[in-house]
């Protein structure tokens, strides 16, 4: 019998709960895992349990953060002179801003060299 693995506070995590999304909602939902850095299991637990998303820097998150702005970039390019930013793409931009923004802080707090 294998041995039952718990969560930090102990808890065996015996229940499954599904549900569905659209194409482009699961592609907005993996690039936010992806930026957080989390698990996609512990960033929609976090979320949806209203705890806070702490988002640790490494070259993983790093590597996220610059692919997903290569995207945003190209998405800005695709639009035409006075063509508005889809809800989407501007909550992505507000999520990877308040990111950057937690990373600057932490630099500062902790002293830690840039890592470009």
């Amino acid at each position: 019998m294998s041995h039952k693995r718990l969560d930090q506070k102990g808890r065996f995590r015996s229940k499954t709960v599904a549900f569905r999304l659209s194409p482009e909602e699961v592609k907005l939902l993996d690039t936010y895992v992806r930026l957080s850095g989390l698990t996609k299991r512990e960033y929609i637990a976090r979320r949806l349990l209203h705890h806070e998303v702490t988002i640790v820097g490494s070259s993983r998150v790093y590597k996220a953060l610059r692919d997903t702005m290569g995207e945003i970039l190209t998405e800005l390019k695709r639009l035409e002179s006075g063509e508005s930013i889809d809800d989407e793409l501007s909550e992505l931009i507000r999520f990877i801003t308040e990111t950057m923004d937690g990373m600057k802080g932490d630099q500062r707090q902790n002293n830690i060299k840039d890592w470009r």
